[in-house]
């Protein structure tokens, strides 16, 4: 099957689809995913060696579909499934101690980089707590044996949890009204903005799937046996499935992400757990937190996405 094309021509429209792949894509991937969104919903992309798909309702489509095979997604049925006799609120209680513990040494410093010195250690602590693990030895062991004895296929959540944190981190503290809206929010509401997080800058940019059976998407029929490439990051800022999508807003009411399933994971509970304790301790411990003058996060990455650093004055 050849490589679909765009829809009616019009004065300045591109002839060759963009690639996720291509140089500056890293800085910033918005302007192709919205020229992909609107002109070659589906493309063949020779750099990714797969169809692609970056509208919100065929990526949706596609991490559901059963006729899509060859894909983990925490949180999905088959993930729900493997999950038996896990203790929410021990994950709970691990959570909350090690996040204070974090933000105790943070509170410490003049000046600290949020991503290394708390989004990097919060997800291996409350994997190595809940399993025992001694906090000396856990990133020795947490990325392996003890994760895997907690969350199964899901271990490697641990890097994705990292990178889902500092997004929402930066999302929040970037905004002065979100600092006070969350300061002291139920967990409902820090619920909805770690949501909102995850649809916006969701870690995972693009997961890869393949199709069992032809199926019709949006802009042509991807065949039988090829591989796709679904653009979350672009499904996550569709203008036709969310209001004002490149906007952060945790009161929206089309809300929405693809990151996780629905169903129950551990790895699931434990960011949600993770990004609630998160703000917690960081502002009970730092009461006047914010970031550092003159610097602004700046996502990096094209399968996977987040902030490299979020540099904070921890006494205001």
């Amino acid at each position: 099957m050849a490589p679909a094309t765009p829809g009616p021509c019009r004065p300045g429209a591109r002839i060759v689809a963009p690639s996720p792949l291509d140089p500056g894509a890293s800085n910033d991937p918005h302007g192709i995913h919205r020229t992909l969104r609107e002109e070659f919903p589906l493309t063949y992309d020779p750099l990714l060696r797969a169809w692609v798909l970056s509208r919100y309702a065929d990526v949706a489509t596609a991490l559901t579909d059963t006729r899509f095979t060859h894909g983990h997604r925490p949180g999905d049925p088959p993930c729900a499934r493997a999950h038996v006799d896990v203790d929410v609120e021990a994950l709970r209680s691990v959570a909350e101690r090690t996040a204070y513990v974090l933000a105790r040494r943070v509170a410490e410093r003049p000046q600290a980089d949020l991503v290394a010195d708390f989004c990097h250690w919060l997800p291996a602590g409350t994997v190595a707590a809940a399993v025992g693990v001694p906090y000396r030895d856990m990133m020795r062991l947490v990325r392996g044996r003890a994760a895997g004895a907690l969350a199964g296929e899901c271990g490697a959540q641990i890097a994705v949890r990292e990178k889902a944190l500092a997004s929402f981190l930066a999302n929040v503290l970037v905004d002065p009204d979100q600092v006070a809206a969350l300061r002291d929010a139920p967990a409902g509401l820090v619920g909805r903005a770690w949501t909102e997080s995850l649809r916006r800058d969701p870690p995972v940019q693009v997961a890869m799937r393949r199709t069992g059976a032809e199926v019709p998407v949006s802009g042509g029929v991807i065949p039988a046996g090829a591989s796709v490439a679904l653009l979350v990051g672009s499904a996550g800022r569709d203008p036709e499935r969310f209001r004002e999508p490149e906007r952060f807003d945790p009161l929206r009411d089309d809300p929405g992400q693809l990151t996780y399933g629905s169903g129950f994971c551990p790895a699931v509970v434990l960011a949600g757990l993770e990004a609630e304790y998160a703000l917690r301790a960081l502002f009970v411990a730092m009461p006047r937190l914010r970031l550092a003058d003159g610097f602004r996060p700046v996502p990096t990455g094209v399968i996977t996405r987040a902030p490299r650093s979020l540099i904070v004055r921890p006494s205001g």
